[in-house]
This record gives structure tokens, sequence and C-alpha cells, in this order.
């Protein structure tokens, strides 16, 4: 069977970090990062470049989900509305694919030191900080599974969604 994993939450919480995680847990697996997708000089954000990236996005989930070679497919992304979730579902139909939805919650003091550590790297700006922050209590109202990574290493956080979609369907 087919699994379509969606691992999402804001900017900092450590998506890509526990998908990389993840994806060693779920051989074979293909890993999609939707930044990937939105990677371009100067970045536009516009209507064209937005539905540019989603059928992007959309058009790579369906070639890795198409492909014989992989069982697990994780595809991790900024989804701050569940809107955007729910129109990649849309467009992607995925029939006969189990769809996981998990979203990575955190405090907004783990995420301040999370960010903190990029920015003294250099590898983000200052203006994250509170971009973030702000969007923090949007990710509580979607309709996915929360992991509280707040006090998990990323490969505790892959292993707990790995039991997840791996734990038994209760019996009705």
């Amino acid at each position: 069977m087919k699994r379509l994993i969606f691992i999402n939450g804001t900017m900092g919480a450590g998506k890509t970090t526990v998908c990389q995680e993840l994806k060693k847990l779920l051989p074979p697996c293909a890993f999609l990062d939707g930044d990937w997708c939105w990677d371009m000089e100067p970045f536009l954000v516009t209507e064209e470049t937005k539905a540019m990236v989603q059928e992007n996005i959309v058009f790579l989930l369906r070639r890795f989900l198409a492909c014989s070679a992989y069982e697990n497919v994780i595809f991790c992304w900024v989804m701050h509305r569940q809107e955007i979730l729910d129109n990649l579902l849309s467009l992607l139909a995925p029939e006969g694919v189990q769809v996981y939805k998990f979203t990575l919650s955190l405090s907004p003091q783990t995420l301040r030191a999370h960010l903190q550590k990029d920015v003294d790297a250099g590898l983000r700006t200052a203006d994250i900080l509170e971009r973030s922050l702000e969007r923090l209590p949007l990710y509580e109202a979607m309709d996915t599974e929360k992991i509280c990574v707040d006090s998990l290493t990323p490969q505790q956080a892959a292993q707990q969604i790995r039991r997840k979609i791996f734990q038994p369907s209760p019996l009705f």
C-alpha cells in the first residue's frame, strides 16, 4: 500500500530535519520538500508563482506516487491554512493511497530558540521570527495530527510519526 505523508508546521519547526530522519525509517521512500519548488531569485509571491509552485508540487508528488519503487512518499511544506493542504489533496486525488497529515507543533519559546540559531548562523533573516510566531496559532486549527516537538529530537519526532502510521487501527 502506498502512503503519502504530509509534514506541516511553521518556519523553524524542524520539518525538513524530521523528514530526513523519517525517510530513513520508511524505506522504500521518496521525500519532497515544498521549499525546493519555491527556490527562486528574486523570490516573488504572486498568484502566478503560487499557482506554478503548487502545480510543480502536485506533478512531482504524482510521479513519486506512481513509481513502483516507493511505498512511502513524504512531503513537507509550510501549509499554515487548511485550504492549502485541502487544495493539494484535491489536485492530487490520491486514489488507493493512504494519506497521513501531521503538524509539528512547538511553543513560542522553542520556536524562537530554533529560529534564533538559524538567524545567528546567517541561514535566515531576523524578520522570520515575528512572521513565524504570528502563524503559530493557525496550525492548531488544522485537520492534522499534532506532534509536539518541544522536547523531542528530530529522530524522536520521526519515530513517533512512524509509530502513528503503523499503529493498529481500532476495531469498532
